[in-house]
């Protein structure tokens, strides 16, 4: 049995519960709060999992500059929440997949673009938004749970135009950076973290496709396969800070442990044409494709 704590209405957890139900599983979106402790216990005795799943917790709307300005709400969900949640999954031995952030790092002189990419055992060294503070605590604590998986997701991608999605938000923005970072493409890595969930794997993986892409190469091929009529414009992060509430995490992640796992799992410049390629069959979109 699963039991996804942010299966009811989180994003990601919604699209968990629809994997698990088309492969047949018992998956049973959580109804009580990270909160409160109390209830999820109530929840785990009656339920009796053999798997959870934790895609729940806060990351701002519209964007986590709304944790700057709501502390309090964010540190009683990210931190409080999650270490309650596998607390209670531990004294059960139940196991856990904790879907966490990958936004704990930035470019630095030790990691510049192109190169010495960050591995699992990198010390944070972001600090430029609440969210990802509260995040990077919570891994400290996270990691000493000898029942957990704990997947660090970046920027996520969907095959639609989901508000959540990398790809809407940058859409609608007239100014984007131009840096590559690592992504997420769903698609691709929900599936891995499922099989990983039902083998129970344990430990700390950096969960992104390998390698790294601009906000620029997305937009451009957004241009090409979506939306012929889309303009935006470059902006340093410098300026970008300068609208900003909180800073913004840009980086790329050292994958290969994940890979060594899954050899299969497509690069970000291969998979991102794939996932505007399905998108503009989930769109039913008949305009030409652009040229490159």
């Amino acid at each position: 049995v699963f039991l996804v704590f942010g299966g009811k209405t989180g994003w990601v957890g919604g699209q968990l519960m629809e994997l698990l139900k088309k492969d047949g599983k018992d998956a049973r979106a959580a109804q009580s709060r990270l909160e409160y402790r109390d209830a999820i216990e109530k929840e785990l005795d009656e339920i009796k999992p053999t798997h959870v799943l934790n895609a729940a917790g806060v990351t701002g709307r519209p964007n986590v500059d709304w944790c700057e300005d709501h502390r309090i709400e964010t540190m009683r969900a990210n931190v409080i929440g999650t270490l309650n949640l596998l607390d209670v999954c531990h004294q059960r031995g139940i196991h856990v997949t904790n879907f966490a952030t990958g936004c704990l790092y930035q470019y630095d002189d030790k990691h510049p673009i192109g190169s010495n990419f960050i591995t699992e055992g990198d010390e944070p060294n972001f600090f430029g938004s609440f969210y990802s503070r509260t995040k990077g605590w919570t891994e400290k604590f996270v990691l000493e749970y000898d029942n957990v998986l704990n997947l660090r997701i970046r920027m996520p991608i969907s095959d639609d135009l989901n508000a959540r999605s990398l790809v809407t938000k940058l859409s609608k923005y007239p100014k984007i950076i131009n840096i590559p970072n690592s992504v997420s493409v769903l698609n691709d890595l929900l599936p891995i973290a499922l099989d990983m969930s039902e083998k129970k794997v344990l430990g700390n993986f950096n969960f992104t496709n390998p390698g790294a892409i601009s906000h620029n190469e997305i937009m451009t091929l957004y241009k090409r396969y979506i939306n012929p009529d889309a303009e935006w414009s470059i902006f340093t992060v410098e300026e970008q800070d300068k609208i900003l509430k909180a800073g913004r995490s840009n980086t790329e992640l050292d994958v290969s442990k994940l890979k060594a796992l899954y050899p299969d799992l497509l690069d970000i410049k291969t998979s991102i044409v794939k996932v505007f390629e399905r998108m503009r069959v989930r769109l039913d979109l008949k305009n030409p494709i652009l040229p490159e």
